[in-house]
């Protein structure tokens, strides 16, 4: 049997490497905030992109973080992709220095452009490594990395297409801990404490951390109508996207929204993009919801996330062209079938795992031991 010093010191360096959005910077904290809570005395250390909000929200959350100049490539021609190749080749020069001075014992990969170059690193030098990969298809960077890595952690079953089938752990992907307290919140008193009518229908629009272009100019043009038909929003902007100002009752816009369990916690339907991550919190809080996928991600990955939902009858699907058109009608059929939100809630079953973020680290500390 371990000692309780043994037992600390089993993860006591770990590299956790990813992010250019929420979607890969939520998890990235959650699963480092896991491993803290098992080994105290765990020294963990983030690596990040350069200008990327990792480099704020990681610090913010208690850890340290250096940042690589790696960029990624844009999906149309543009001359800036002509560097992505130095900016590549000087990042993995700038990943062997951290992980030579840093010496970890494992090193975790979440998606983003950084992960790429540690993982690439870490693998050549025979360290150990995990892939957490949020996407019911993977991009092309993970793939490559797939045969290199230790362990992929996977959300979505089939993934063996991607990766080879014995490196494969199907663990779901991991949601932070504090949307777990949403479930144990009654909506009337969610609505209240957020400042809503708590007998008035509640939709909830959020459009990713960065903000959804499309979502955001279709909610400006329907909020006056949303008002007339009694219908309450909660709507996040996201920090590319100035939040108006709005003069309706019951309308309530901000560029973020911090707390984000009660907002769940209220909202009796749910509008949002269709990012991994948002998904598996919509699932593992079985929210009937309106999946809006973007179009502008690569290889149209959220809308494979939405018709993995979809396809099961656990959400409704609204294409990014139909928006501005339809979002006001797919809102009010909706919340006021009553009927049509209990069958998406209770499909969402099959999809939600709670226990996602447990099961990580149990893979971390295998390929440690």
């Amino acid at each position: 049997m371990k000692t309780v010093k043994e037992k600390t010191q089993l993860l006591y360096k770990v590299i956790i490497s990813g992010g250019g959005t929420g979607g890969h910077i939520f998890p990235a904290i959650a699963i480092a905030n896991e491993i803290r809570k098992r080994y105290p005395e765990s020294d963990i250390l983030f690596v990040g992109a350069n200008g990327r909000m990792e480099m704020e929200k990681v610090p913010n959350a208690g850890y340290r973080i250096i940042g690589l100049p790696i960029v990624g490539i844009q999906r149309k021609f543009t001359w800036s992709n002509l560097i992505v190749p130095f900016k590549f080749l000087k990042s993995i020069m700038r990943a062997k220095s951290i992980i030579r001075d840093f010496n970890p014992q494992v090193v975790i990969g979440v998606g983003g452009y950084a992960s790429s170059a540690v993982l690439y690193v870490a693998s050549n030098k025979g360290i150990p490594t995990l892939i957490q990969e949020q996407n019911s298809y993977a991009g092309l960077t993970n793939k490559w990395l797939g045969k290199k890595v230790s362990k992929i952690c996977v959300a979505y079953p089939d993934m063996k297409r991607f990766f080879p089938d014995d490196k494969i752990v199907l663990t779901g992907n991991p949601v932070r801990a504090e949307i777990y307290h949403a479930r144990d919140m009654q909506k009337a008193h969610a609505k209240t404490k957020l400042g809503f009518d708590e007998l008035k229908p509640l939709v909830l629009v959020i459009g990713g951390s960065l903000g959804a272009r499309t979502i955001n100019l279709s909610m400006q043009n329907i909020i006056a109508t949303l008002v007339e038909k009694g219908i309450q929003a909660l709507w996040q902007t996201g920090k590319n996207y100035k939040a108006e100002t709005y003069t309706y009752e019951g309308i309530k816009a901000s560029e973020f929204i911090v707390d984000m369990a009660t907002a769940y916690a209220a909202a009796d339907i749910v509008v949002s993009r269709a990012g991994a991550i948002s998904v598996s919190e919509l699932s593992l809080l079985q929210k009937p919801s309106i999946l809006v996928p973007s179009p502008n991600v690569a290889e149209d990955h959220q809308t494979r996330n939405a018709m993995a939902l979809v396809n099961k009858n656990a959400a409704v699907l609204l294409k990014d062209k139909d928006a501005g058109k339809q979002l006001l009608d797919h809102i009010e059929n909706l919340v006021l079938n009553k009927q049509l939100q209990d069958i998406l809630s209770k499909n969402l079953e099959d999809f939600a795992k709670p226990e996602a973020l447990l099961e990580i680290v149990n893979e971390v500390e295998k390929l440690v031991k």
